[in-house]
């Protein structure tokens, strides 16, 4: 008698140290799940814990969307299985999804298949807001109600993780997120900027604007404003999937931009032309925009934002002036001529000096003839031409630009156009003789006939 009372005492405290010591598991695990920053963590975490507790055959986390389960991580497989399970597939799968129970295989006909290859198999349900969020599914030699408690308590403290984890997900959006177009706002950009730059990486801006919201606004109501806005964000968001590494944001407004680190801005352009291209607005709308890079430079945050936003002003300026001026692509070439002429002129002669009247030509004209880029070369008595300045940016338009290039007296101008009809003779005689009283501004004449001598003279 008293021998058998000395088993029962000494085999009480070896059941107390095993319960102690799964108890202290599950602390373990509970910190350990708090610990967890996304989905992929907590999966990971979830499976290894279960090892610890158990010790199973295998185990297998899945995440449950729209009566399907797909396999998030495994631990020890021991045999082949289904990365997605269906109600179809595997039967139990419905009845855990409408009961938010726990399925065992030794509590069902021996005709239901296990959904992993294993003597016993029990898949415990993660429950969040009342519905199943995903499985865990577990088999084991010895696996009994016991082993599936232990289990249901980590399901309980994953569910619990998941909660903070969307909360978090929620704030954080909240926190750095455009609400209108899920965007990142402006103080996300600057901080990819400001970290691009350190890396010491070229760093490429692209300052966005959308021409046409306020005639949408007035005209269709803000409704149709705010859909406006989403699908120039899903424009944005689509060009920074094509430069991998590129944070794109909503400024504010309908002000966007583009980070794009480690991608040089040749390539960034023809990414931001095929995806306008590709992606066109509705109600006539459209997207002006500008591009500044840090190469060669060594530029702060806010100096190469504003390059950027320099560089969309003038593509903007130049397609508002071109619609002012009602200059279609393929406006009449005497119409075009004219226009080119009342523009220039002006501009020219208010020019400071030969270098500074020659740029403000190339620059009206690049904004008349609906261009963004242009330059001007000195030629060399006995060297090939030299860029002494260039200015504009990209007109954002669907078709890749043309150049009119005009060169009187050893000075030469290139400008890029999007009319059609910009390399007719009567346009470029026009820009030639623009040209000439650059060079020559005693020759002007407000009544025009001294710069109809100089246009015959050239285009001899």
């Amino acid at each position: 008698m008293d021998d058998d009372n000395d088993v029962s005492r000494r085999a009480r405290p070896r059941r107390a140290l095993t319960s102690v010591s799964r108890v202290g598991l599950v602390a373990l695990v509970a910190r350990r799940l708090r610990g967890c920053q996304d989905i992929g963590e907590l999966a990971q975490v979830v499976a290894e814990c279960v090892v610890e507790l158990v010790r199973p055959h295998q185990v297998v986390v899945s995440r449950v969307n729209d009566d399907r389960a797909s396999v998030l991580w495994s631990v020890r497989p021991a045999g082949p299985f289904d990365e997605v399970w269906t109600t179809a597939s595997w039967p139990p799968l419905r009845q855990i999804l409408d009961d938010r129970a726990t399925w065992r295989s030794w509590q069902t006909p021996s005709t239901v298949p296990a959904p992993l290859d294993g003597p016993v198999a029990a898949s415990i349900p993660m429950v969040v807001n009342t519905a199943v969020w995903g499985l865990v599914t577990v088999t084991g030699e010895q696996f009994d109600d016991d082993d599936v408690a232990f289990v249901e308590i980590v399901a309980a403290l994953a569910a619990a993780a998941l909660v903070r984890l969307d909360f978090d997900h929620q704030v954080q959006h909240m926190l750095v997120e455009d609400p209108l177009t899920g965007l990142a706002d402006r103080r996300v950009a600057d901080a990819a900027a400001d970290a691009a730059l350190d890396s010491g990486t070229e760093t490429c801006i692209v300052m966005c604007d959308v021409d046409g919201l306020k005639q949408v606004n007035d005209q269709l109501g803000h409704g149709e404003g705010d859909e406006l806005l989403r699908l120039v964000g899903d424009a944005l968001r689509r060009a920074a999937e094509a430069l991998p590494g590129s944070t794109a944001a909503r400024i504010g407004g309908d002000e966007f931009c583009l980070v794009v680190p480690g991608w040089p801005k040749d390539i960034v352009v023809n990414a931001m032309v095929e995806t306008i291209d590709t992606y066109p607005l509705p109600h006539d709308a459209a997207i002006s925009w500008g591009v500044a890079s840090s190469l060669g430079e060594r530029v702060t945050v806010s100096s190469l934002f504003r390059a950027a936003d320099f560089a969309q002003y003038h593509v903007k300026r130049a397609r508002a002036r071109r619609r002012q001026l009602a200059l279609p692509r393929a406006a009449d070439p005497a119409t075009t001529a004219q226009q080119l002429l009342s523009r220039a002129i002006p501009a020219v002669v208010a020019g400071r000096g030969e270098l500074g009247r020659v740029c403000a030509l190339a620059a009206t004209s690049a904004d008349t003839l609906g261009g963004g880029e242009w330059t001007v070369l000195r030629n060399g008595a006995d060297s090939p031409p030299m860029v002494v300045a260039r200015g504009g940016s990209p007109s954002g338009d669907e078709e890749p630009p043309a150049t009119v290039s005009v060169a009187i007296d050893g000075w030469q101008i290139e400008v890029d156009t999007s009319i059609e009809t910009s390399q007719h003779p009567d346009v470029t005689n026009s820009l030639r003789a623009a040209m000439y009283i650059a060079l020559h501004p005693q020759v002007s004449d407000p009544s025009g006939s001294s710069v109809d001598r100089h246009v015959g003279a050239e285009g001899a």
